[in-house]
């Protein structure tokens, strides 16, 4: 999660509902869990990778392209469909990864995306490898759980993030407009394993009537499909605003609904969210945030398993199908 905040320019409103072509509940397959010992092994990868690489997966680095491969390298065996997509930001080349799942209505597109990036001073594990491990545990959970999902899955794997957003904007900029309003519905996870961790939605209809505002609309629905996950196994959770920090600022300024999951970053956990959550008030959600102790070793079990099990929830609940 890059530490600058972006201002945000005006969404412009879809009227098309995110479930407007789903099947009745009653026929909608259920989500699998997603093995935690699953998403830990890309993990493992990733700390690898940077460990062979400098000591990290930064944009321009020799990590953050061996990073992609590998996530390519394990989309492509599934039957995904997967592009690179190569742009250049601050004299370097940078990458995207966009993978689709054949099928699905291609008028309706569900997607969800995590930056593949990290900083400069260390692995970067759980920001973002957490939100990158976990979105590609997912997509492989579709391709050998035979789902077969009303609308089209499409997943991103985001470069430079760190800087600007700039891979997720560069995707964003380049699709046609009847191509963006094909996309409706976009999932971010950044930073879903802090070991102090929060459990933070997305705000999509500003509840709480302070920050950045509500996202385009079809976000609110986005943020109660996320928020029954977290009800139903009784883990209470807090909204966050779309403030610009990560991915799904491109997305909602071209009028996509978007949401996501987010465990906290440098902000300490107050007394009431100790509270709520347990952990530690006054100390850092991740207290190796940017930094080089930011390893395998900075992760909390936990919220990393209950945040991809909420991936899996979302996307299953919102694509529809069987």
């Amino acid at each position: 999660m890059k530490s600058r905040l972006l201002a945000l320019a005006g969404a412009a409103t879809l009227t098309a509902a995110l479930t407007a072509t789903a099947p009745a509940l009653a026929q909608d397959a259920a989500a699998p869990d997603i093995p935690l010992a699953n998403v830990k092994a890309h993990l493992s990868q990733f700390q690898s990778i940077a460990t062979a690489n400098g000591g990290n997966r930064a944009h321009g680095s020799p990590g953050y392209r061996a990073s992609l491969d590998y996530v390519k390298a394990k989309l492509d065996a599934a039957g995904y469909q997967t592009a690179i997509q190569s742009f250049s930001y601050n004299g370097a080349t940078g990458y995207n990864l966009i993978a689709d799942w054949p099928g699905g209505d291609p008028n309706q597109i569900l997607m969800a995306g995590a930056h593949l990036d990290g900083v400069r001073a260390g692995a970067g594990i759980n920001d973002n490898a957490s939100g990158s491990a976990a979105v590609l545990e997912t997509a492989l959970a579709v391709a050998r759980s035979g789902y077969r999902p009303a609308k089209h899955l499409r997943f991103g794997w985001w470069g430079a993030e760190e800087l600007g957003l700039i891979g997720s904007s560069r995707y964003v900029s380049a699709l046609p407009a009847a191509e963006r309003t094909k996309i409706k519905g976009y999932l971010n996870y950044d930073m879903i394993g802090s070991p102090n961790a929060g459990y933070f939605v997305y705000d999509g209809d500003n509840s709480d009537g302070v920050g950045a505002g509500p996202g385009p609309a079809g976000s609110a629905e986005i943020e109660r499909t996320i928020n029954a996950y977290f009800t139903g196994i009784g883990v209470p959770t807090r909204g966050t605003d779309f403030d610009g920090r990560s991915d799904y600022g491109p997305f909602i300024r071209a009028g996509i609904p978007a949401g996501g999951t987010f465990t906290g970053a440098e902000g300490r956990k107050t007394t009431a969210q100790a509270q709520l959550w347990g952990g530690q008030a006054g100390v850092a959600f991740d207290r190796c945030y940017h930094a080089s102790c930011d390893s395998t070793a900075n992760i909390n079990d936990t919220a990393l398993d209950r945040n991809a099990d909420s991936i899996a929830h979302t996307i299953w609940a919102l694509a529809g199908g069987a």
